[in-house]
């Protein structure tokens, strides 16, 4: 797995390479508005995590998911260190993991 300084270099190194989606979490799926498309946790998988740290403030850490759906769409999840996980279903954690 390649490794990157900044999560803006990763995103724009892995959106040349297929992951051209931004994905949105809901509670109980992934949501690409521009596809208007919602993507249950059984219907896509993780590729890749790569996590950053940031260097002023842990508010500034960041987690980034290269995601594959069933269907082919791939794309890109941002999360800050789980701070959405609270709102989210068993199901959605457990797959982001």
């Amino acid at each position: 797995m390649k490794n990157y300084d900044t999560l803006s270099e990763a995103i724009n190194d892995l959106q040349t390479n297929d992951y051209t989606y931004n994905f949105n979490l809901k509670p109980t799926c992934l949501e690409c508005a521009s596809l208007k498309l919602q993507i249950n946790p059984e219907d896509f998988e993780v590729d890749k995590i790569y996590r950053f740290e940031g260097m002023s403030s842990t508010d500034d850490n960041s987690i980034l998911y290269a995601i594959s759906s069933k269907n082919g769409v791939k794309g890109l999840l941002v999360d800050a260190y789980g701070m959405y996980a609270k709102n989210i279903s068993e199901a959605m954690r457990k797959k982001l993991r």
